[in-house]
């Protein structure tokens, strides 16, 4: 799990910590990651008693299976592709810290981050830097992987110190890194009509509470379009991945897609700047589901242009985001 770093007994640790994903596409090992995760307050805030029986009952029975075999078509040989790509890109960061110990974790599965914090203190780290990847802050996403480093804190004392980086929407070199791996998608495919990035939605009253995910949404979107010199009315951001009956964040991905197909667009490149690495969302849910979508709107072809993942460019970016982040923190202890 771990890339053993250079330097025999580091004391400080960088853990990246994604979503979580289940340990096989089968419908048991999905229905066991789904209660992690909808079990969140953070991420369902209904009452537990109206909210646990209908998840163990009803929601989970249903989706477990689809859910499945949705994972079966992605499947890697490594594992699922969240994890695969976590891992590796933990180890490319490693690789540019090797004064460091790197090391990757999940919010909800495997491997959690309060095991893999403890073995990090076993192995003598007494400062931990955690970094969410998710470049937009959300209380769905960041926040409830910071309740977690919060209590691995309170339990180790004052033997751990714990910091979180909180967001990198904007972040100069992360920016970069996303508009250059769209131009080296165009420079081999050519440019589509449209480019389209598509963020993880959340629900609108997140966001009239305060939620400032989809500002930071927005600011990371204009940032990435300006690097790239396009004209804004030849890109368009949205919102994908909805769940349940309430209103999320709009425009809706799909139903964005179709319209743009019955308005006579033949193309679409489509970028999820949201996501650090490539998963379930971004290779079935974009690469499959919209894609079919839009063909059947009367589109030609939605060119899916891949994640960072661990490339070169994205472990430079998020190891000089950490260094800044440990420098800082170290100028206020």
């Amino acid at each position: 799990m771990t890339t053993t770093p250079s330097h025999d007994t580091p004391t400080t640790a960088v853990l990246l910590v994604n979503l979580g994903t289940p340990d096989a596409p089968t419908a048991p090992a999905v229905r066991r990651y789904l209660a992690e995760f909808l079990h969140d307050h953070r991420v369902v805030a209904l009452t537990r008693w109206i909210w646990c029986p209908l998840l163990h009952f009803i929601i989970l029975p249903l989706r477990g299976p689809k859910v499945a075999a949705k994972y079966a078509q992605i499947w890697m040989e490594g594992g699922s592709p969240l994890a695969v790509h976590t891992r590796d890109l933990a180890a490319a960061v490693q690789a540019r810290m090797p004064e460091l110990r790197v090391d990757w974790a999940m919010r909800y599965g495997r491997p959690s981050m309060a095991a893999t914090a403890q073995a990090l203190r076993e192995a003598g780290v007494d400062r931990l830097l955690v970094l969410p990847l998710y470049p937009q802050y959300s209380t769905t996403t960041t926040a409830s992987v910071e309740d977690v480093a919060q209590r691995i804190a309170r339990d180790a004392g004052p033997a751990l110190r714990v910091d979180t980086v909180r967001e990198y929407h904007v972040d100069p070199a992360w920016v970069a890194a996303v508009a250059d791996s769209i131009r080296a998608h165009w420079a081999t495919h050519g440019q589509a009509d449209r480019l389209l990035c598509s963020f993880h939605g959340i629900p609108q009253r997140l966001a009239k509470a305060g939620d400032p995910y989809p500002l930071h949404c927005e600011a990371g979107f204009a940032a990435i379009v300006q690097a790239l010199g396009l004209p804004r009315e030849r890109a368009l951001m949205t919102y994908q991945s909805r769940f349940g009956r309430e209103p999320w964040l709009q425009p809706y991905t799909d139903d964005t897609l179709q319209a743009l197909a019955r308005e006579g667009v033949k193309t679409v490149d489509v970028v999820c700047p949201g996501f650090a690495v490539d998963c379930l969302e971004t290779l079935e849910e974009i690469s499959v589901e919209n894609a079919h979508l839009f063909r059947e709107a009367g589109g030609e072809a939605l060119r899916y242009i891949p994640c960072l993942n661990a490339s070169d460019a994205h472990a430079d970016a998020l190891a000089a985001l950490a260094r800044r982040h440990l420098q800082a923190q170290e100028g206020l202890a």
